[in-house]
């Protein structure tokens, strides 16, 4: 089994955007606080998140028909570097485009929160104090216009959110939750 150090390790070899290391941070935190609620693997649940998109940067074009570009490369890297087929089913899961059904816990967490965290991230951006004031309410609110965050796609959020069998509610107030304690680290200036 592979470790969280070298998955890490991994994916800093592959990203550079400190944006996209920020988000792998976020979905990661998620994913971990999903493991342990759902008395999971939390290293496992984890090591997926780090490394759900580390080939975005390099390949964040697709061809199904040829299966190229993200996330097909990185699954050929995790593939030859021995990671666990869990992980690469959830990662090909995350991209609707692949085909790949959500069937494991781990891979519909990772479809609900990948998107959502993006988006949470977003609404901190708007918000003098971040998230210490966001709520439920407000992200709704936010996800109503399509103008704001408009890259993000509201349909996989709302696939997301209903093949995890929560509550929108439910579902946003926990990853803010999650999300709380690493503020400083996702909004810290970005060093060149």
């Amino acid at each position: 089994m592979k470790t969280p150090v070298q998955a890490l390790a991994l994916m800093h070899e592959w990203v550079q955007s400190e944006s996209l290391r920020k988000h792998m941070l976020c979905v990661e935190t998620a994913m971990r606080a999903y493991a342990k609620k759902f008395k999971e693997d939390e290293e496992l649940w984890g090591i997926c998140a780090i490394l759900h998109d580390f080939d975005y940067e390099k390949f964040p074009t697709y061809n199904v028909a040829e299966q190229s570009g993200h996330p097909y490369e990185g699954i050929k890297v995790l593939r030859e570097q021995g990671y666990p087929e869990e992980i690469i089913e959830a990662i090909l899961g995350h991209a609707l485009y692949s085909g790949v059904p959500r069937v494991s816990n781990m891979a519909k967490c990772l479809f609900a929160c990948d998107e959502l965290c993006g988006f949470i991230v977003a609404c901190g951006y708007t918000r003098p104090d971040r998230w210490q004031s966001l709520t439920s309410e407000s992200v709704k609110k936010r996800l109503k216009d399509k103008r704001f965050a408009a890259k993000v796609s509201r349909e996989d959020i709302e696939l997301g959110i209903a093949e995890l069998g929560l509550e929108k509610d439910e579902h946003i107030e926990f990853l803010i939750g999650v999300l709380r304690p690493i503020q400083d680290q996702i909004f810290s200036p970005i060093v060149a």
